[in-house]
């Protein structure tokens, strides 16, 4: 193997050495504190408290294959197979998107703001389901369905909600060819749809144009707006008097998307920045 590792402190400061120059040291910290949490399956407490606790040689040959991996691009959430999402574990395939700490954000505003909320809420575009689990465990009456066009995603999605034992309805739909009956009387609809142009890939990094799906990512320069126009034509369609929408955006198109919702006749819209004071969430009300 060539690579003498017998201790927690040495995976560590092997971790540290191979991922010099691949990612910042925060970061890599970070990455360390998961990896050993995962392939020890101690806590992180523990492993900073006890160093020198040794490890096997099976776990030494998991760690430097986990090195090897995120040394080629691949983010660590699709080499472990899951992440963290607002305290609910969400496995993940090449069919889901990562879940991202903005999208956190929009399930925590969601929640604050619906305390008690019985009705029932429709996730557009759910992907790995991390948006509609989290919704179903902390506001438990409610009904919560998740709607996507990847059978891929789908499977993930009814997975992750057994894992994270709540109840979500899973359904296989075409934003863009719905049966808007499905889904009469609607109370709250979410959705962080694909809202990334094209013309922005250049700034993305290879972590994520090589290895998330493309379909969950990018819109057309031409009609960036495509998902919350189909959206916004459905919640006009099936939310209740008073039902709320909550979109994810693209930090760019807040005033477009406002414009999008207002002229479909809602009210009290408004843009919420997140953690980083980039314009991320908008919310409104449906009047009819």
């Amino acid at each position: 193997m060539g690579v003498k590792i017998q201790t927690i402190k040495e995976i560590r400061l092997y971790l540290a050495r191979e991922l010099n120059g691949f990612y910042p040291e925060s970061e890599i910290n970070a990455i360390s504190a998961i990896i050993l949490r995962s392939v020890l399956n101690s806590s992180s407490l523990h492993n900073l408290a006890l160093p020198e606790t040794a490890v096997s040689p099976k776990q030494v040959r998991q760690i430097i294959s986990i090195c090897r991996e995120l040394k080629k691009g691949k983010p660590l959430q699709y080499i472990m197979g899951y992440t963290n999402f607002y305290n609910c574990i969400i496995r993940l395939n090449n069919d889901t998107l990562i879940p991202r700490p903005e999208t956190e954000e929009l399930v925590d505003l969601i929640i604050k703001e619906n305390r008690e909320f019985s009705g029932s809420v429709l996730d557009i575009g759910t992907g790995s389901g991390c948006i509609a689990i989290a919704l179903a465990l902390n506001l438990p009456q409610s009904a919560v369905t998740g709607i996507d066009i990847s059978d891929g995603a789908l499977v993930k999605a009814g997975e992750n909600a057994v894992l994270n034992k709540v109840k979500v309805s899973f359904i296989r739909a075409d934003i863009f060819n719905i049966n808007p009956g499905m889904f009469a009387g609607t109370d709250i609809i979410v959705s962080n749809p694909p809202y990334i142009r094209e013309s922005e890939k250049k700034l993305m990094s290879r972590n994520v144009l090589d290895y998330e799906p493309d379909t969950a990512l990018f819109v057309t320069d031409a009609d960036p707006l495509v998902y919350y126009s189909a959206i916004t034509r459905l919640a006009s369609a099936i939310l209740t008097p008073g039902g709320k929408i909550y979109f994810e955006i693209n930090e760019t198109m807040g005033k477009q998307i406002v414009l999008l919702l207002e002229s479909a006749g809602y009210s009290n819209v408004r843009v919420i920045k997140d953690i980083n004071g980039k314009d991320r969430i908008i919310k409104g009300i449906h009047n009819d």
